[in-house]
């Protein structure tokens, strides 16, 4: 169970606007900019639903490891609407949308890559 989730990205306005297109679709959005008063300068926003559970923190260096995050769909066609406006933003396809049974057999999921590199999925564990 994840309450939050941040990584480091190299160049905060191209990860923002991926980010903005990519989670639209997940009824998602940036909630919250924590002022630079507070991050030494640094920009920080955070994406939700109701709250702030995913952060991009401005990296001055290139992130020296990409990571993996995945994100709760409320549908299947939200995990396929996800995908394509990720694809659209910028995103580069790590799995289109589909099952993955060989994680249970209602797991479906869609992969894509940002634009530095981090693997981000959308998933819904519903049965249809």
């Amino acid at each position: 169970m994840i309450d939050h989730l941040g990584i480091n990205v190299s160049n905060f306005g191209k990860s923002k606007s991926f980010y903005d297109k990519a989670m639209a679709p997940l009824g998602a959005s940036l909630l919250y900019m924590v002022p630079e008063q507070y991050t030494g300068g640094a920009k920080v926003g955070g994406y939700g639903r109701d709250r702030p559970v995913f952060w991009l923190s401005d990296s001055t260096d290139k992130p020296k490891s990409t990571q993996h995050v995945a994100f709760t769909a409320r549908s299947r066609a939200e995990v396929d609407a996800f995908h394509a406006a990720a694809l659209v933003a910028g995103g580069r396809d790590n799995g289109a949308p589909g099952l993955h049974p060989h994680y249970h057999p209602n797991y479906y999921g869609a992969f894509v890559f940002d634009p530095d590199g981090n693997n981000v999925e959308a998933v819904c564990h519903d049965p249809e």
